[in-house]
């Protein structure tokens, strides 16, 4: 299945999408006499019961029934397909990324990448969808999209092992995390973050990809990793030019050795986003750094006002979003100086 939130009348609702169209499931729901929940998080608190109800809908909707309250995805204000995550962490899985950034920096690769896999937890309440990106001044020194995979958890859990944390994997999504590179290199130093260098835009979807739709393409995991892989290309283009491509099955570490970690001695919830960190070349930092390393007259490249960004994933869509200008205020320019 592949589920999408959109707004109805300025309300938030479920739907299922199919071959450019979505069904509106409150309305499928009562005509078929389903009890569904309305809101995709609502769906997500219990998705093991909900589950068997909004697949009644959907093979219905692949097979041409429905289409009264079906319509147009391009008639659609699309929001991200998890609206209002429980909370947000963000991996570092690519150790193609990892070495070849530490490699433009003239460091050496860090050993520990290859003993556990690390996460942070950006900022949850800044989620966005297709669309627009509203960014700030500062945002727009060295400004970077991040070409990753995601996950939604879908049942509560704790202290799970890597050999079973897949059975708690919902769906797949793409991810943009969004960068303000110059915000977060000046945090960074002092140790702490990365925080608002991140914390203003991470843009998921078009849509929630279930696992079933993604066995067709699972593969083994690296030698002496554990858990599900898939062989999914992944590219990023800006103004229609591609910037960046990789594959899903790059990952060094797997979602379901990211998850042990995020559940040790924690809760993970209905309704979590994990992503992927960022692959290979999936990145304007690492593109720059390597170009610069090969030629010192490289032209850089940062988002800029206006920019579109396409993030591509093989069966999970296209993320398509507009950079745009929300205000002048700096607080760069705030900084105490001695």
């Amino acid at each position: 299945m592949k589920i999408v939130s959109f707004l109805e009348n300025h309300t938030e609702k479920m739907g299922l999408f199919h071959n450019g169209f979505i069904l509106n499931c409150e309305k499928a729901a009562k005509a078929m006499q389903l009890e569904l929940p309305v809101t995709v998080g609502a769906f997500l608190l219990e998705s093991e019961k909900n589950e068997v109800g909004l697949r009644k809908l959907n093979e219905a909707f692949i097979a041409g029934n429905l289409q009264e309250f079906s319509f147009a995805e391009s008639n659609a204000t699309i929001l991200a397909p998890v609206p209002h995550p429980t909370s947000c962490r963000d991996g570092y899985a690519f150790r193609q990324h990892v070495s070849t950034a530490r490699r433009n920096r003239k460091l050496d690769m860090i050993p520990e990448f290859d003993q556990y896999p690390i996460f942070y937890f950006t900022n949850h309440n800044a989620i966005l969808g297709p669309g627009t990106v509203p960014c700030m001044k500062d945002h727009f020194s060295k400004l970077d999209f991040e070409l990753e995979a995601s996950i939604v958890v879908g049942r509560k859990g704790r202290n799970i092992k890597a050999e079973d944390a897949d059975d708690y994997i919902f769906g797949y999504m793409i991810m943009n995390d969004l960068s303000a590179r110059t915000l977060q290199m000046e945090e960074m130093l002092l140790n702490l973050g990365p925080a608002k260098g991140k914390d203003f835009a991470t843009t998921i979807g078009p849509w929630l990809v279930t696992k079933d739709e993604l066995e067709h393409y699972k593969c083994p995991p690296p030698a002496g990793h554990t858990g599900n892989q898939y062989n999914l290309s992944m590219k990023a283009r800006v103004n229609g030019i591609e910037v960046s491509s990789g594959n899903m099955n790059q990952m060094d570490w797997t979602f379901a050795e990211i998850l042990e970690r995020c559940a040790y001695g924690a809760d993970i919830l209905p309704g979590d986003v994990i992503g992927s960190g960022t692959v290979g070349t999936g990145c304007f930092l690492e593109l720059n750094g390597s170009g610069l390393l090969a030629d010192p007259e490289y032209k850089v490249q940062w988002l800029k006002e206006g920019d579109i960004v396409e993030l591509e994933i093989d069966q999970l869509g296209i993320l398509r979003n507009e950079i745009v200008k929300e205000g002048d205020f700096s607080i760069l320019e705030r900084k105490k100086m001695k």
